[in-house]
């Protein structure tokens, strides 16, 4: 189990993007499949406090819930790139 998760939805464009970052800095991650209807999005509700994707858990720095695809793709370039970890 990896220390990162990723909650997304297959062809949303900005869970893409935060796919992308994560594979260019070939990081290790856990993938969770969110549904299609909000109203049925309670893991990562209860993980986030809102049901949009992505959002990323991150174990090993202490993020629960981070949600925004441009905030996350930030964090993972700032933490895991070339002048982070």
């Amino acid at each position: 189990m990896a220390d990162i998760t990723l909650y997304d939805l297959p062809g949303c464009p900005f869970c893409g993007m935060v796919r992308s970052k994560l594979d260019e800095l070939d990081l290790e991650y856990d993938t969770i499949e969110v549904p299609r209807a909000h109203s049925e999005r309670t893991e990562v509700e209860a993980v986030s406090g809102q049901t949009g994707v992505p959002v990323i858990t991150d174990e090993k720095q202490g993020i629960e819930g981070m949600p925004e695809s441009s905030d996350i793709v930030a964090y993972l370039e700032e933490t895991y790139g070339e002048n982070g970890a």
